[in-house]
């Protein structure tokens, strides 16, 4: 059986142990999440959607919390002598997906 799921502003496609990275979660390592924002859950030809799916739950157990690569940002203008250097790392939460609840 899989889920999608909705947190952070995206969408994910889980099954039961799959481990993901979402945006950072307010819950430390080794504590349960749940999320409740199901869009659709079901497996092969019984798929539920929409207000159907919106009483399922998914529970998950977090791994670790981190922050990811870093991402570096460069500005130059040509003849100007402008150089502006930025970087970028963002926060993530990771979590192993336990049950999907109908």
């Amino acid at each position: 059986m899989y889920a999608v799921i909705k947190t952070g502003g995206k969408q994910y496609r889980v099954q039961e142990g799959d481990i993901l990275r979402v945006e950072k979660l307010d819950a430390e390592a080794g504590k349960k999440v749940t999320f409740d924002d199901v869009l659709m859950v079901g497996e092969g030809e019984s798929i539920k959607a929409g207000a159907d799916a919106a009483k399922a739950k998914v529970t998950a157990v977090v791994t670790e919390n981190g922050r990811g690569q870093k991402v570096v940002i460069f500005k130059k203008r040509r003849r100007k002598n402008y150089r502006l250097t930025q970087g970028h790392r963002q926060s993530f939460t990771s979590v192993r997906i336990e049950k999907i609840k109908e």
